[in-house]
C-alpha cells in the first residue's frame, strides 16, 4: 500500500497534485470545500469565505498552448486567451479524463493541519476537515497544500489618512463582480495591476468617470505580439532567455523595448513607471490605452488623503464627489489550518526552498504547491512542483539538507534585495506573499531534479526539426514531458502542431495560409543594430 497524501483545494495545483501522486503509486485523498473542482476559475457571483474570487469578464493572460496540462492539449477550437468559463471547462475534462474526481472530497473544510507526536520518526500529519457541522481526524504520511494565495484581501486602509471619514462605498477588487451597480457613478480605482486595469476599463463604459491611483506606475502591454500571435507564444522561448542571462541588462533591456512594439510605454498617459525601467512587473491590457484616449478613464499618482468626498492625491489634484473606492491591493498570505511557524520560519518571511518545501521540517513530508509565480502560466508550473513532491515522498529524490537548503534561499533573498522586483528575475521573498522566477530558468531546475528536463543538445543530434522548436519556439509545457519519468508519448507530436492549433480558431474565413514566426531570423535582425554599435566603439577605441 502506497503511503497516504492529503491534497488541500481541487483548483488546477490540486489536480495536478493528485495526478501525480497516483503516477508514483501514492494514495492522495484531496479536500475541496467547494462543490467542484477549478478553484480561482469556478466563478460564484458572491465572494464566498475562504474561496479565490474572480469577476465575470475575467479572461486569462497566458495563451492555451502555454497553459495546458503537459500532456493534455486544449482542443483546436478553443480560444487563444479563454474567458474563466471556457478554462473551467478545461479544468473539469481534465479531472474527468484522468479519473482523478473519485479522489476528491467536496464541501469538506480542512480546519487544522498538525504534526503527529511521532512525527520526528514518521513525517507524519494529523489533518483535522469538517463536514455537515461534524469533524473527522485522519492521519496522513504527507501533505501537498494546494489552496492558492487569492483567497484573503489586502486592505491597506491604515495607509490613506482620511478613509474613516469617507462617506462613499469602499470595496477590494475581491468583492468586485461587474460594472452594473456603478453605472453614472463615479469611481476611484487603487492599484496598477492586472486586476485594476480590467476593472477600469470595464467601468469607463459604465461609469460617469474612472480614475486609476497608482504609486509608481506600470508597463503595459498587449496579449497580441508579432503577426498577431499570442505574446507568451513569441516572447516565452530559451534562445529568448539565454539573451537575456547573457546579455548586460541595459542591452537586453533596450532589445526587448524594441522587441515589444505592442508595449504602450508613452509616459504622457501616465502610465509608464516612475523610472522608466522594464524592471517592473508588466500588466496585460489590450483596452487600457484606448480608453485614456477617448477621455473615459485617466491616471493619477497616489492617494495623499481621502476627505468625506474625495481623494486628495500626491500631486496636489483632487477627485470630487467619489462615489466608490476599489482597492485592487492584492492578497495576504495565509494558511489558517496550519501553524504559521511552518511556511514563516524566519522573520515572519515566507522561507520555502524552490518555493515549495518548508526547509526546517525533521521529514520531507509538506510541499506548497502552486505559490510561486512566473511570467509563465501556473498550470505547467504545478504540475512540475507535484511531480517533484511526489518523488521526494517517496523517497525516488531527496532534498539537500537544511543548511543547504536555507543557503539556497538566502542566495535568492540576497538577488531580491539586489532587483526587488525584476521581470527577468529570479526567485524573491520577503514582503510578496508569493515566490516569484523567470520561468524557464524555475522550471529547468525542477525538471533536472527528476531527470525530465529537455535534453536539447541530443535533440539537435537526433531529432533536428524537434531541437530546432524547442529551443527558438515556445516553452510550452509539453517539452517537460519529453523525456524521463513521465514521459508523454505524444509530446513530440504536441510540439510540431503547436502553432497549428493556435491558428485554427482564428481561421474563421480563409485569406490564405498563416506564416510562423521566423524566431531565430526576428532575433538576429534585433541583434544587428548593437552588434554594429559595439563594433563602431572597439572601432573608436
Amino acid at each position: 500500500m502506497g503511503k497516504r497524501v492529503a491534497i488541500i483545494g481541487a483548483g488546477v495545483s490540486g489536480l495536478a497534485a493528485i495526478r501525480c501522486c497516483l503516477e508514483e503509486g501514492l494514495e492522495p485523498t484531496c479536500f475541496e470545500r467547494s462543490t467542484d473542482v477549478g478553484g480561482l476559475w469556478k466563478f460564484s457571483d458572491q465572494a464566498e469565505d475562504g474561496r479565490a474570487s474572480i469577476y465575470q469578464s475575467v479572461f486569462t493572460n497566458s495563451s492555451k498552448e502555454m497553459m495546458c496540462f503537459p500532456d493534455y492539449p486544449y482542443p483546436d477550437d478553443y480560444p487563444n486567451f479563454m474567458h474563466h468559463s471556457k478554462l473551467q471547462e478545461y479544468i473539469k475534462m481534465f479531472a474527468q479524463k484522468k479519473n482523478l474526481l473519485r479522489y476528491i472530497q467536496f464541501e469538506t473544510l480542512v480546519s487544522s493541519i498538525k504534526k503527529c507526536p511521532s512525527f520526528s520518526v514518521t513525517g507524519q500529519w494529523v489533518v483535522v476537515t469538517e463536514k455537515d457541522g461534524e469533524q473527522t481526524s485522519i492521519v496522513f504520511d504527507a501533505v501537498m497544500i494546494c489552496s492558492g494565495h487569492h483567497v484573503y484581501p489586502n486592505m491597506p486602509t491604515d495607509s490613506f489618512p482620511g478613509l474613516d471619514q469617507f462617506q462613499g462605498k469602499y470595496l477590494h477588487s475581491r468583492d468586485y463582480k461587474g460594472p452594473e451597480v456603478f453605472k453614472g457613478k463615479r469611481v476611484l480605482v487603487i492599484g496598477m495591476g492586472n486586476s485594476a486595469s480590467d476593472i477600469a476599463v470595464e467601468l469607463s463604459r459604465q461609469a460617469t468617470q474612472v480614475i486609476i491611483s497608482t504609486r509608481s506606475g506600470s508597463w503595459v502591454m498587449s496579449r497580441v505580439w508579432d503577426d498577431g500571435y499570442p505574446w507568451d507564444m513569441v516572447y516565452v522561448t530559451r534562445f529568448a532567455t539565454f539573451l537575456r542571462n547573457v546579455l548586460p541588462s541595459f542591452v537586453s533591456d533596450w532589445l526587448y523595448v524594441k522587441k515589444m512594439n505592442t508595449w504602450f510605454k508613452h509616459e504622457n498617459y501616465g502610465l509608464m513607471p516612475l523610472n522608466g525601467s522594464l524592471r517592473k512587473e508588466p500588466v496585460f491590457n489590450d483596452e487600457l490605452p484606448s480608453r485614456i484616449l477617448c477621455g473615459t478613464l485617466s491616471i493619477k499618482p497616489s492617494v495623499k488623503k481621502f476627505t468625506e468626498t474625495s481623494a486628495v492625491f500626491e500631486d496636489g489634484t483632487m477627485f470630487e464627489a467619489i462615489d466608490c473606492i476599489i482597492f485592487a491591493t492584492g492578497y495576504g498570505y495565509a494558511y489558517p489550518f496550519l501553524d504559521d511557524s511552518i511556511i514563516k520560519s524566519r522573520n515572519n518571511e515566507v522561507t520555502l526552498y524552490k518555493g515549495i518545501f518548508p526547509p526546517q521540517l525533521e521529514k520531507s513530508t509538506m510541499a506548497v504547491i502552486g505559490l510561486v509565480q512566473s511570467l509563465g502560466a501556473a498550470i505547467p508550473t504545478a504540475d512540475l512542483q507535484a511531480r517533484w513532491a511526489a518523488k521526494v515522498f517517496t523517497n525516488t529524490c531527496t532534498l539537500p539538507t537544511t543548511n543547504n537548503m536555507m543557503n539556497d534561499i538566502d542566495e535568492k533573498m540576497g538577488k531580491k534585495l539586489k532587483c526587488m522586483f525584476c521581470l527577468f528575475s529570479f526567485l524573491r521573498f520577503g514582503q510578496s506573499h508569493t515566490l516569484q522566477t523567470d520561468y524557464i530558468t524555475y522550471m529547468d531546475e525542477l525538471s533536472s531534479f527528476i531527470g525530465a528536463k529537455p535534453n536539447i543538445p541530443w535533440f539537435f543530434l537526433t531529432d533536428p526539426k524537434l531541437a530546432l522548436e524547442v529551443y527558438f519556439g515556445p516553452c510550452s509545457p509539453y517539452q517537460f514531458r519529453l523525456m524521463g519519468p513521465g514521459k508523454w508519448d505524444g509530446a513530440r507530436n504536441a510540439i510540431l502542431t503547436q502553432w497549428n492549433r493556435t491558428v485554427k480558431p482564428t481561421k474563421t474565413r480563409a485569406v490564405g495560409k498563416a506564416q510562423e514566426p521566423h524566431h531565430f531570423c526576428n532575433l538576429l535582425k534585433m541583434l544587428f543594430l548593437p552588434v554594429l554599435f559595439l563594433a563602431a566603439l572597439l572601432t573608436l577605441y
